[in-house]
């Protein structure tokens, strides 16, 4: 009972940090335009993603145009684009995983082993996933960062941080959740699984005993037969 509720609740963190991947992958406001010194013109707003960029203009109308060409992209835009694609791909997996795991619930006994086993590559897959997709969102950040407190920088080119940093930054913590549950309900199935190897049934220790048993009270009662006979023989 109590495992089963652990695999749904790992299934359904790791298919909400699944989700959030794919969102933050497609949506544009990973850089947004900083409101700062004097550059205070409120009535438009400038979002960077990893496929466009958009101006929102006084909350009425938006407009979103795709990049010419990936070499228009700063640096850790175009790394981030290939590493979020590269983390969809492997939460996806991971879930696939994952599920097919789950369904061997109603299996036979002998094929728990394997189960554990497939588990264990989902709960690794939602791990590596959830590093994967960190790395991009950490890095656009710390970007940010940087340029927003180097007095180098145009004040018109600096950004603040969007809400797919942030959105980012849950849907890692719950793949690396995800992970986490999976691989700790696996070492506990195999922790309990040499256990009952280990600890032979009652019934066979039960056995043993009378078998032990026996052959006690047969070696007692050896040495008096021996006796019974030699005194038989001295009579005759």
């Amino acid at each position: 009972m109590v495992s089963g509720a652990l695999q749904i609740a790992g299934l359904l963190v790791g298919g909400i940090g699944m989700i959030g991947t794919f969102a933050v992958t497609g949506m544009p406001q990973w850089r947004v335009s900083a409101f700062i010194e004097h550059n205070i013109i409120v009535f438009e707003t400038i979002w960077e993603g990893l496929w466009m960029h958009c101006i929102r203009q006084a909350n009425i109308r938006m407009q979103c145009k795709v990049y010419d060409s990936v070499l228009a992209l700063s640096p850790d835009l175009q790394a981030s684009r290939g590493l979020m694609c590269a983390g969809s791909a492997l939460s996806f997996l991971a879930f696939l995983v994952a599920v097919v795991g789950m369904k061997c619930m109603r299996c036979r006994p002998s094929s728990w082993p394997a189960k554990g086993y497939i588990l264990l590559t989902a709960g690794l897959l939602f791990i590596l996933s959830g590093a994967v997709t960190l790395i991009p969102v950490c890095w656009v950040a710390n970007t940010i960062i940087r340029d927003f407190y180097n007095p180098a920088v145009n004040v018109a080119q600096k950004r603040e941080l969007g809400e797919a940093l942030y959105l980012g930054w849950v849907a890692a913590f719950c793949l690396l959740t995800a992970g986490a549950i999976f691989c700790c309900f696996c070492h506990c199935c195999e922790k309990s699984r040499s256990y009952g190897y280990s600890a032979p049934p009652h019934h066979l220790l039960h056995t043993q005993h009378l078998h032990r048993t026996t052959e006690s009270s047969y070696s007692r009662s050896q040495p008096q037969v021996l006796q019974l006979s030699c005194v038989v023989g001295l009579n005759y």
